[in-house]
């Protein structure tokens, strides 16, 4: 009877004694990423003990209050070497030091690396030819524009937004090359972007969000508040100091056919993709316009100034160039671009393509396909 209770007794602490183990506390400390409400473009160096982030930001950026969150390896922390009298619980001042040191601690306290970092002013380029991926690790691709400033030319950089964080919670996705948004390599010239509308599984039919258009654009995307608001964690915009005046590029679509509703019915209309670009003014550099910029009945937000639009978009299997020029909306006139304010970075910019027109609202035609290359804004 006491051999009875001791094999299991001893079964039981092997058990425990293996999970102890297997939760033993990380030694890793490392930034992954970087993000903040100015910031466009965050490259992340390892090399060795020499480890650095150059964060580039508007030239409009406030750099005495820049709010930042960082990605860091499970269970390390970080904190600032030296705390500044500008500094807050979620800011911090780049104003009088630049850069910065920063430390990362290990979740068990043995490794605790030192990171410099740089705050860098710097411009949205006007030509993207989206040959560039972020190397930094993310399981989803993500497409970025770097343009160093020669002498005295500010450094141009963006880093392409897409839907590709949200479509990582279904779990639809074996590898990289099964997101909405990839990179390809038959471009027109060099790479382009592939846009597809993909099937949401079983996740999207839970959450009533059956497909998910292949989409990128000029601003950010907000997974935290993806399932509870998904037009709101879309965000366009980024700060332009130019008056745009014409988008030209080249692209190829093919339409999957007939779209679903929301709630996964069969509709009438053929899917198709689109490409448009806004401009509007926002005197915060964090305020910018949503995902329902364009409502689902076409109405266009009162705020926008300016717009270019496709305004119907054609099956080909060849590259073909468009060329749509920015309008005028609704009571709005050259007196409302106020030249010291677009020079300040008071004005945004934000451009969009989707492989599904009314994919926002997640109706669309699964396999519809828009590819993008060399992709020109004119400016005044």
């Amino acid at each position: 009877m006491t051999m009875k209770r001791l094999i299991p007794g001893l079964c039981l602490a092997l058990a425990l004694s293996g999970c102890i183990q297997d939760e033993a506390l990380n030694v890793e400390a490392a930034i992954d990423g970087c993000t903040g409400s100015d910031v466009q473009l965050a490259i992340i160096s390892k090399q060795g003990t020499q480890k650095s982030i150059d964060i580039y930001v508007s030239r409009s950026a406030d750099l005495s209050s820049q709010s930042l969150t960082f990605t860091l390896s499970e269970g390390s922390t970080i904190r600032a070497n030296e705390t500044l009298p500008g500094d807050t619980e979620t800011t911090y001042d780049f104003s009088t030091q630049n850069p910065r040191y920063f430390t990362v601690t290990s979740e068990d306290g043995s490794n605790t690396p030192v990171y410099t970092i740089s705050m860098i002013p710097a411009e949205l380029p006007t030509t993207f030819h989206f040959e560039d991926l972020m190397n930094n690790g993310s399981d989803y691709p993500i497409l970025y524009e770097y343009i160093p400033g020669a002498g005295s030319d500010v450094t141009k950089v963006l880093q392409w937004a897409s839907g590709n964080p949200g479509f990582k919670l279904t779990g639809m996705a074996s590898g990289p090359l099964d997101y909405p948004t990839i990179q390809i390599a038959e471009g027109r010239s060099g790479k382009a972007v592939k846009l597809e509308t993909k099937d949401t599984g079983s996740f999207g039919q839970m959450v009533n969000m059956r497909i998910a258009a292949g989409n990128l654009f000029i601003g950010s995307f907000d997974i935290n508040n993806a399932i509870r608001d998904p037009l709101g964690s879309t965000r366009f915009g980024y700060p332009f100091t130019q008056k745009p005046v014409r988008i030209t590029g080249y692209y190829k679509y093919k339409s999957g056919g007939l779209s679903t509703d929301a709630d996964g019915n069969p509709t009438e209309e053929t899917d198709r993709g689109d490409i448009y670009a806004l401009f509007y003014k926002a005197t915060d550099n964090s305020y910018t316009l949503d995902g329902d910029v364009i409502a689902l009945d076409g109405t266009i937000d009162p705020e926008v100034i300016l717009m270019a639009r496709i305004p119907q978009m054609e099956e080909t299997d060849d590259w073909t160039y468009f060329d749509l020029p920015f309008e005028w909306q609704t009571g709005y006139t050259e007196a409302d671009i106020d030249a010291q304010d677009l020079a300040d970075g008071k004005y945004k910019l934000g451009v969009v393509f989707s492989s599904s027109i009314k994919g926002a609202y997640f109706i669309g035609a699964v396999g519809s396909t828009l590819c993008i290359d060399e992709v020109n804004i004119e400016c005044e």
